[in-house]
């Protein structure tokens, strides 16, 4: 069977996909990426394909995403099928942008769990809640990678390209799924994104937020099951 890459999202580590990996692992061999050497998209996904096998599945979440998009412009052909989930083809706004330089002098001024928990993890779930065990899990995912992957991984988002066109010329099995309450990535990214893949199929989670996988882990790798099954 075609193997299957997850790209977690930012601060994010293989525990993002846990209930898939424990699901999809025993008919398959499933692997995620550690995004934490570089500080560009480019070099990102450069390392990923030195280190995945010939042809495989790819599947990304938020920053994730972002990255498999541009797995996809450097070698399309080793790309079987692709899932985006709770991501954005587009690069990245002016007012974002502006935003980035004072969240990496917090985080190297030694407050990364306070940004994250005051600023980044709010937006994950439908609806924030600071004791929820996701929240305790995402703000422990960031501390365990740390500042300096931050850093990197903030000015990668930061300087990304547009992916529309990359999208736009990929044929493969592809699922498109986000949560209808996602504020970070909105639905109408996703549309977008489906618009430009007339193959591929849109899946909205009704209240669910940023993170399906963790949300609602059963629909999300039903979802997965069903595109896998085309690969």
């Amino acid at each position: 069977m075609t193997p299957l890459l997850f790209l977690p999202g930012m601060m994010c580590d293989a525990r993002l996909f846990a209930p898939q990996i424990a699901a999809l692992s025993a008919q398959r061999m499933v692997a995620c990426a550690a995004l934490t050497t570089h500080d560009t998209m480019e070099a990102l996904a450069a390392e990923v394909l030195s280190k995945a096998p010939a042809r495989f599945a790819l599947a990304g979440l938020s920053m994730g995403g972002i990255l498999a998009m541009e797995v996809l412009r450097q070698a399309p052909e080793r790309v079987a099928g692709l899932a985006l989930l709770d991501t954005n083809p587009l690069a990245e706004r002016e007012e974002v942008k502006a935003a980035r330089g004072p969240q990496i002098d917090t985080v190297k001024a030694g407050h990364l769990g306070d940004l994250m928990q005051e600023l980044m993890i709010p937006n994950y779930l439908a609806t924030p809640d600071p004791a929820h065990p996701i929240s305790a899990l995402c703000l422990d995912m960031a501390l365990a990678l740390g500042p300096e992957v931050f850093v990197r991984q903030s000015r990668a988002l930061r300087d990304r390209r547009d992916q529309c066109e990359t999208l736009k010329s990929y044929d493969g099995p592809t699922l498109i799924l986000c949560g209808d309450k996602d504020r970070l990535c909105p639905v109408s990214r996703h549309e977008l994104m489906h618009d430009l893949m007339p193959q591929s199929r849109l899946m909205i989670l009704r209240d669910c937020g940023h993170l399906p996988t963790l949300e609602f882990p059963k629909e999300t790798t039903a979802a997965l099951s069903r595109w896998l099954e085309d690969i």
